[in-house]
């Protein structure tokens, strides 16, 4: 399979290339030169297959010409080896658990697979070091760093914004040593994703290392959190629903997540539609409603992780649907929330359906509930357990949380990052240096 850059300025390069590259010469993200289409076979017998299996032929659909059978179902294997359960929350809403895997969030899907397919790709060229730079506005950061902990021939840089992501969160990427370093960025979730795409095209810095990115602009990362909307799929027709009635809602940040589920649908699974879900940073809100895209600076909220004025995957969705505003909105609907609103939905959920959200769930359920015809099924992604937002989360509901063993053992360990202003000269100067040491 053949990837091309959604500028269309720069030449079709290879998976394994547009993996190690992540973003392509022209500023553009890769995309499959194609999508094949899933048999209605396929399609009819998900609710009779298991994670591992279903992920396996959606990944063999796309990386199966690039990747040994063989590999390609280990890959897949250790990647989801941990439940992903779909929980009734309402009468026709529920809620996938995406926080069952090791860093508790959904990110930890497309980490593990991205940090098995370039150890893949590395195999035969032991003396390669491939350094990963990753922005992150919280979650990104500690599945990145420990999907990737311990893999040879890799580096791994995660640039996240000072003082704004949760102490969990943080502890999760500063802590583990090792082939991980953590830069603390004095800005904005936004100012560490420029210095990022900034590095991928600077001539000195390229000559001097070897680039990719393992953010959802990574054909890897992404593409892979296709795997569970057809797991979700299965999961609620299994339940009863109406396999023609099915919503997906998503938290929505950067886009890669739900641009997942976009192509999912196109490829064959039928989804009847998707609900864009967002904080205050209303970019993707105001564009469905104006079919005018205006990014911005983004603002804080309590749902940290979708703090994001310009969100990458935009262009993405714009590639898929031919740059139609009319077709994007045929497919998507969106939705926005303020913090005061997240809260309350946070506390009414887990008094009134004794179900505990954190606050990015807490936005797609709400969107669900405003939003869902009686005859449709709803599905939110809870995208990180709420433990990991513990002081918000016990502020809004008035009660202590319990945090997992495995969270509380980041929080034991030592914190180590190295200071960086937001200035790019600068940046760029830290980079040659550490990569020296």
């Amino acid at each position: 399979m053949k990837y091309r850059s959604t500028a269309a300025l720069s030449p079709e390069v290879s998976l394994e290339e547009a993996v190690v590259k992540g973003l392509a010469p022209d500023k553009g993200l890769y995309m499959p030169l194609s999508f094949p289409s899933l048999s209605n076979d396929f399609i009819n017998h998900l609710p009779e297959m298991s994670l591992p299996q279903m992920a396996y032929e959606v990944a063999a659909a796309l990386f199966g010409e690039d990747v040994e059978e063989d590999a390609l179902k280990r890959i897949v294997e250790e990647t989801l080896n941990f439940k992903i359960p779909l929980v009734k929350v309402d009468d026709n809403i529920f809620s996938l658990e995406l926080f069952h895997g090791p860093t508790l969030a959904f990110k930890d899907v497309g980490a593990r697979f991205m940090a098995r397919l370039l150890g893949y790709f590395n195999r035969s060229n032991k003396e390669r070091t491939v350094n990963v730079l990753v922005a992150t506005s919280g979650d990104t950061g500690s599945a990145v760093a420990n999907g990737f902990l311990g893999v040879e021939g890799v580096h791994v840089f995660v640039l996240y914004p000072k003082g704004k992501v949760s102490r969990i969160q943080e502890a999760q990427f500063t802590t583990l040593g090792r082939n991980i370093t953590a830069i603390e960025v004095d800005g904005t979730f936004d100012d560490c994703q420029a210095l990022v795409k900034k590095a991928f095209l600077d001539k000195d810095l390229n000559e001097a290392m070897m680039l990719t990115s393992a953010n959802s602009i990574n054909v890897a990362r992404f593409l892979p959190q296709m795997f569970y909307y057809f797991y979700a799929y299965a999961q609620a027709v299994k339940a009863g629903a109406d396999p023609s009635e099915i919503v997906f809602c998503v938290p929505s940040g950067n886009f890669g997540n739900i641009t997942a589920g976009l192509i999912a649908k196109k490829m064959g699974l039928p989804v009847k539609r998707f609900i864009a879900a967002n904080n205050a940073n209303d970019i993707f809100y105001n564009y469905l409603n104006s079919g005018i895209y205006t990014p911005k600076k983004s603002v804080q909220t309590i749902a940290n992780a979708m703090d994001v004025g310009d969100p990458s995957n935009f262009a993405r969705v714009l590639d898929l649907y031919g740059n139609s505003h009319e077709e994007i909105c045929s497919d998507i609907s969106g939705a926005t929330y303020s913090d005061q609103e997240i809260s309350e939905t946070l506390q009414k959920t887990f008094k009134e359906n004794d179900y505990l959200l954190d606050p990015h769930g807490a936005v797609a359920f709400r969107a669900l509930s405003e939003n869902l015809d009686r005859s449709e099924t709803g599905i939110f992604l809870e995208t990180a357990h709420p433990a990991k937002f513990k002081e918000t989360v016990e502020g809004i509901i008035g009660e202590e949380i319990a945090v997992p063993d495995r969270l509380m053992a980041f929080l034991e360990n030592e914190k180590k990052t190295v200071p960086s202003s937001g200035d790019f000269g600068e940046f760029k100067n830290l980079l040659l240096n550490l990569v020296k040491q």
